[in-house]
């Protein structure tokens, strides 16, 4: 399963734009070659692996804790805490895919919409159950709350940091191949050049 092309593309595109370093001009020597090198970073697999672990336990968490509160809830804060329940469970799952999948594969554009979600959609709804006193916040919900919060924050920055060495290493790759076709056509000038003049014969 992976992610459909035209939002691979979108996702590409939006990781060059943002996360290229503008300053980093490439390698230091034309004959380096970064195709070996492991961007996958350990710190963001150690938290998405740990987080894959937690969720259960915080979705078990929130859900008893919603039950036994529902009933002092005022409906507005009902249908808002159940719709945020839905649409956690279901971005979260989609984000710890994408997370794996962009991590341990060097994906960009998976990275990327694991960053985004992260970032934009999870981040901040678990900031307003953690920091909306009008959901009557229980102690055990906030100490989850804030757990969850802890992760997602750390995911954030060790993405960004990885999104950006993976986007320079394509980038750099990019420059050398173009650098390597260039030479190639070079080199078949000067033959091509040389052959003519052999066949010219002395002037």
């Amino acid at each position: 399963m992976s992610l459909p092309e035209p939002l691979r593309r979108r996702l590409g595109s939006f990781s060059r734009t943002v996360f290229t370093d503008s300053h980093q001009a490439g390698p230091q020597y034309p004959g380096d070659r970064a195709d070996n090198e492991i961007i996958s970073s350990l710190p963001l697999q150690m938290s998405l692996y740990f987080n894959v672990y937690y969720f259960p336990f915080w979705w078990l968490c929130t859900v008893v804790t919603l039950y036994l509160k529902y009933p002092d809830l005022s409906d507005y804060y009902k249908f808002i805490l159940v719709t945020i329940m839905i649409l956690a469970s279901l971005i979260e799952v989609i984000r710890l895919y994408l997370g794996y999948m962009g991590n341990l594969q060097e994906k960009v554009p998976e990275l990327a919409g694991f960053w985004l979600l992260t970032l934009l959609l999870q981040l901040p709804i678990i900031l307003f159950l953690l920091f909306n006193e009008g959901l009557k916040i229980q102690p055990l919900e906030r100490a989850v709350h804030i757990i969850f919060a802890l992760f997602l924050i750390i995911q954030v920055f060790t993405a960004f940091v990885t999104l950006k060495r993976m986007v320079n290493k394509l980038a750099t790759h990019f420059r050398l191949n173009e650098f390597d076709q260039l030479e190639e056509r070079g080199g078949l000038g000067k033959r091509e050049r040389a052959i003519s003049m052999a066949d010219r014969g002395p002037t």
